[in-house]
C-alpha cells in the first residue's frame, strides 16, 4: 500500500465505491481506493477469491467518505427508546441486532456479512439467512454502536431497511425482485420473437417477402441480446460459482444449452442465412424464469419448517387479580404481569418487578453465570429465570421469531446423518454429469447425420433433465407434514426432526409427568398438623418448581396464601431447600430430607417435610396413568423397543407392569446425570426417542436422536427438546410415528418418480424428438408434479391416520 499525492487535475475513482480521490489514494493490486474502509472490503473479499461481488456493478459499494458527510441521517439510532426497539438483546458487553437486507442475492453477499469480523474488529459473529434476507449480527458495546453498525453496512452496499413503525408488524412475503424483472425482460423479447417467427412457422404459404424474413432474423438476434445477457444472468453466476467451487450444479448444463442454442443460431443467421433457433432460445429463457419465480412463491407460501412458529405452543402465566391464569403467548400483551417460575424462559423483553432475578443467558451469549437483576431493570426475552419465581411486567410484544431462532440454535444441532435431502443433493450432483455426458454423446452422434438435429439435441438433453424436482420431494414432504403436525398441537423445531423420527426404534419414556397425569394423582398428607405460616413457606417453596410432584402439591394446596422466604433452591433429582427465619425447611426425598422414619407404601410417590431435620410428616401422591398411556404403550411394543425412566422408588413398578403388560424395561431411581447417561448407552446400538417434561429431563431430551418434551399446560420451552407435544395429543403418538415413516416413503416415491419423468424426458429428447421450447416447458412441469404428488399424498396418508381430525387423549 502506498499513500501519494497525485498530480493537478488527474482524476482518479476508487475501484470499491467509484467516489473521487481528492488528491490520496491507496493502491493495492494497481488498484486505487479513496479511503481505508473501501480498501479493507476489497482486501477480504480479495484474500477469499470472491472479488466476482465487482462484477455486479461498475462501483458496486457505497462510498464511505459521502456517506460521512450525511452520516447524521443515522442520528436517530442515538436514541435509547429506538435502541430498544431494535435490539434483540443487549448488557454491558455486547448487543445483538437483526436487520433486513433486501440486497442480499448471491453467495458473495451472504460470504460478506458473515465475514463483517474481518471488517470490524468489534463485530464478534454475523450470520445471514439467505430466504429471509435478514442478517443477525452480534457486536461489542465498547468498540463499535448501533449507529456505526449501520453506517460500516452502508459503506460496503449492504445498507439495512429499517422502518421502526413495523416493528412489530409481520413482514409480508416478498418476492425476489430481480427474478421478476428478469422474467418480464424474457417475455417481453420472447412475445416479440415469436411475432417476428411467424413467416417461419407458415413458410410454406409464402405471404411475405424473402427479404423481410431476413430481417426478422435480424431483429430477433437483437431481442436475443438481452434475453442472453440480462435474463439470464443468474444462471450463469451460479455456474460460475459451482465450478469456481469445482463442483456441477444444475445451473451448469442450462447455461451450456443457452451458450450452444445462441451460438448456433448466429451461426445459420449470418452464415447460412436461415431463421435459427432465437424464438427457442426465448421461449427457454422464459419458461425458465416462470418455474423459478413458481418455485419462490411456493417456497413463500409454505415456509417449511419456518412456518411452525405461526403454532408456538409456548404459553406464559400471567397474575390477574392476584391470581394465576395460563394463557397462549400469542395473547400475552405490553403491560401484562407474568410469573416466571425457576427454569422457565422470559418470553419477551419486560421489566423486573421483584426485588431481584438470577438471568441466565447462556441460550443468547454462551455464557452460563447468571446475572443479577435489580427491580426495574429490562430483562431481554430469551434468559432464562434461575431461583425464585419472579414477576415481570411486559415492555415489548413477544418475538416468536426471536424464540424460534433460539430453539434452532447451533447449541442444540443434533447429527443428521443417514437423512434423504443430504441423498437427493448427492444424487442430483451425479445425475447432473450424467445428462452431461449423454448431452455430448448425442451431440456427436446426431453430428454426422444432421448438425443443427445435433445442436437441438445437445440443448433439449442439458434443459429438459430436472435434478430440482429430485431436491425439491423431500423439502415439499417435509413441510406439509410438519405443517399437519403443528395442526395436530405438536410441535417440532424442523423439518429434519421427521426424517430422524422414522429411523426410532427405541422409544424411552420419563414416567412422572409423561406416562402419568397431574390431573389423576390422589394426594394424602400424613404427619403433623400443618400450621398456616407452615402451609404459606410450603406454598412459596413449591410454586417456584416445574416438577410435576411440586406442580400436584402446589395444585393441593389451592390459593394458599405465600410468604417471602430468605433462600429458595432446588436440587435436581432430591428436592427444593429454604430458609425462613434462620430455619431450614425441606421438602423432597427421603435422602434430601434425611426423613430417617420407615414409610410402607404400596404405591404411589412420598415427599417428604422436615424443619431444622425434624421429621413434620409426607405426602403420599399416587401417580394415575394418563388415560391414553396404555393405548400409546400396547401399540408401540410390536414394532419399538420400550423404556420407562423414572426419578421414585420402584415401589409403583409392580402396578405398572400390571397396567402396561411386560416387554418394557423399567428403570427407577435414575436421577437427570443418570438418565442422561442411560440415553448415551442405548444410543450406541439403538435409535432413540425420549419422551419428558421438558426440563427435569433436558440432558436426556437433549441426548436421544429425538426428544419430545410433553406439557400439559404447554407452558415450557426447551431448546434441548426437538418437539412440544401438548398433552391433549398424548394418545397420537404411534399415530406421529407412522406418519413420519410414511413420510419417508413418500419422499422415496417422489425420488422414483423423478427418475421416470427423467428418463422418459431424455429418451425423447437424445432421438431429437423435444424442441428446447417444450423441454423448457416440462422442467418446471416436472417440478409441479413433484409438489402436487407430495401434497396429495401426506395428505391422504395423514387423513387415513386421523390426523385432520385428531382426539384428545
Amino acid at each position: 500500500m502506498k499513500n501519494s499525492k497525485l498530480p493537478e487535475q488527474q482524476i482518479v475513482t476508487c475501484f470499491h465505491c467509484g467516489e473521487n480521490c481528492d488528491g490520496v489514494q491507496f493502491l493495492v493490486d494497481d488498484r486505487n481506493f479513496c479511503c481505508q474502509g473501501c480498501k479493507l472490503v476489497y482486501e477480504v473479499l480479495s484474500e477469499n477469491d470472491l472479488c466476482s461481488y465487482y462484477e455486479l456493478g461498475a462501483y458496486p459499494g457505497d462510498s464511505q467518505k459521502a456517506k460521512v458527510g450525511s452520516a447524521n441521517r443515522f442520528d436517530y439510532l442515538n436514541d435509547l427508546e429506538t435502541q430498544l426497539n431494535l435490539l434483540d438483546f443487549q448488557n454491558e458487553h455486547e448487543s445483538h441486532v437483526t436487520f433486513f437486507i433486501p440486497i442480499i442475492h448471491c453467495a458473495s453477499c451472504i460470504w460478506l456479512l458473515e465475514n463483517l469480523y474481518h471488517v470490524h474488529s468489534g463485530i464478534l459473529s454475523s450470520r445471514v439467512d439467505f430466504v429471509k434476507k435478514k442478517v443477525q449480527i452480534k457486536f461489542l458495546n465498547d468498540k463499535i454502536n448501533l449507529k456505526e453498525l449501520v453506517h460500516l453496512l452502508s459503506t460496503i452496499g449492504y445498507e439495512p431497511k429499517i422502518s421502526l413503525s413495523n416493528l412489530e408488524q409481520k413482514a409480508s412475503t416478498a418476492y425476489d425482485k430481480r427474478t421478476i424483472k428478469r422474467l418480464a425482460v424474457a417475455g417481453f423479447c420472447f412475445g416479440n420473437m415469436m411475432l417476428f417467427s411467424v413467416p417461419e412457422y407458415f413458410s410454406e404459404a409464402k405471404f411475405i417477402d424473402q427479404g423481410f424474413r431476413g430481417l426478422f432474423s435480424y431483429l430477433n438476434v437483437v431481442l436475443a441480446i438481452p434475453v442472453v445477457s440480462y435474463a439470464a444472468s443468474d444462471y450463469y453466476l451460479s455456474a460460475w460459482n459451482a465450478i469456481k467451487q469445482r463442483r456441477i450444479n444444475m445451473d451448469v448444463p442450462i447455461v451450456l444449452g443457452i451458450i450452444s442454442l445462441f451460438f448456433y443460431s448466429l451461426w445459420e443467421i449470418f452464415a447460412n442465412d436461415q431463421a435459427g433457433f432465437m424464438d427457442s432460445l426465448g421461449g427457454l429463457l422464459f419458461f425458465l424464469l416462470l418455474g423459478k419465480f413458481y418455485q419462490q412463491k411456493t417456497f413463500a407460501t409454505l415456509e417449511f419448517d419456518r412456518d411452525y412458529k405461526s403454532y408456538f405452543p409456548i404459553a406464559v402465566t400471567i397474575m390477574s387479580h392476584n391470581r394465576e391464569e395460563v394463557i397462549p403467548l400469542s395473547k400475552l400483551q405490553v403491560g401484562d404481569v407474568i410469573l416466571v417460575r425457576d427454569e422457565e424462559l422470559i418470553p419477551a423483553d419486560a421489566l423486573l418487578l421483584s426485588p431481584q432475578a438470577n438471568v441466565d443467558y447462556s441460550f443468547i451469549t454462551g455464557e452460563e453465570i447468571p446475572v443479577i437483576k435489580q427491580k426495574g431493570e429490562l430483562i431481554y426475552a430469551g434468559g432464562r429465570q434461575k431461583g425464585e419465581p419472579i414477576l415481570l411486567t411486559i415492555q415489548k410484544s413477544p418475538s416468536q421469531g426471536y424464540l424460534t431462532d433460539l430453539w434452532n440454535h447451533e447449541s442444540f444441532a443434533k447429527n443428521k446423518d443417514r437423512l434423504l435431502e443430504p441423498l437427493a443433493s448427492k444424487i442430483s450432483g451425479v445425475f447432473t454429469w450424467v445428462v452431461l455426458v449423454i448431452a455430448f454423446a448425442s451431440f456427436a452422434y446426431w453430428s454426422f447425420f444432421d448438425f443443427s438435429v445435433a445442436v437441438k439435441t445437445f440443448a433439449s438433453v442439458l434443459i429438459v433433465a430436472c435434478p430440482c424436482a429430485l431436491a425439491m420431494s423431500t423439502p415439499f414432504t417435509l413441510g406439509n407434514t410438519l405443517r399437519i403436525f403443528g395442526k395436530c398441537k405438536f410441535y417440532l423445531k424442523n423439518a429434519s426432526v421427521i426424517e430422524r423420527m422414522a429411523l426410532i426404534d427405541t422409544v424411552v419414556f420419563d414416567k412422572t409427568g409423561t406416562l402419568t397425569d397431574p390431573a389423576n394423582a390422589k394426594i394424602t398428607y400424613y404427619g403433623e398438623s400443618l400450621s398456616t405460616e407452615t402451609l404459606a413457606i410450603l406454598k412459596s417453596m413449591v410454586e417456584r418448581s416445574t416438577h410435576p410432584l411440586s406442580n400436584r402439591i402446589n395444585y393441593w394446596l389451592g390459593l394458599q396464601d405465600r410468604i417471602v422466604l430468605e433462600h429458595v433452591e432446588e436440587i435436581k433429582g432430591g428436592g427444593i431447600e429454604a430458609i425462613f427465619k434462620g430455619q431450614v425447611i425441606r421438602v423432597g426425598s427421603s435422602e434430601f430430607t434425611g426423613y430417617r422414619s420407615t414409610v410402607e407404601s404400596e404405591g404411589g410417590n412420598l415427599v417428604y417435610l422436615t424443619i431444622e431435620e425434624l421429621e413434620i410428616g409426607y405426602f403420599h401422591i399416587e401417580s394415575g396413568l394418563r388415560s391414553s398411556a396404555e393405548h400409546v404403550v400396547k401399540s408401540l411394543k410390536s414394532d419399538y423397543q420400550l423404556h420407562v425412566l423414572s426419578g421414585d422408588y420402584s415401589h409403583e413398578q409392580s402396578s405398572l407392569e400390571e397396567k402396561l403388560g411386560e416387554g418394557i424395561s423399567f428403570n427407577f431411581k435414575r436421577g437427570p446425570s443418570d438418565k442422561l447417561s442411560y440415553i448415551k448407552n442405548l444410543n450406541i446400538s439403538r435409535h432413540t426417542l425420549m419422551i419428558g417434561d421438558g426440563l427435569n429431563d433436558a440432558g436426556a431430551l437433549q441426548e436421544s436422536e429425538v426428544g419430545v418434551a410433553v406439557s400439559d399446560r404447554v407452558r415450557h420451552f426447551s431448546p434441548a427438546s426437538d418437539a412440544i407435544l401438548d398433552s391433549d395429543v398424548f394418545g397420537m403418538i404411534p399415530a406421529f410415528l407412522g406418519f413420519a415413516k410414511s413420510s419417508r416413503l413418500i419422499i422415496k416415491a417422489s425420488f422414483i418418480l423423478s427418475f421416470l419423468y427423467n428418463a422418459v424426458g431424455l429418451s425423447l429428447a437424445v432421438q431429437g424428438l423435444l424442441s428446447p421450447v417444450i423441454c423448457a416447458i416440462l422442467m418446471p412441469l416436472s417440478s409441479i408434479s413433484v409438489v402436487v404428488f407430495t401434497s396429495l399424498a401426506t395428505n391422504a396418508v395423514a387423513w387415513r391416520r386421523g390426523l385432520f381430525n385428531p382426539k384428545p387423549s
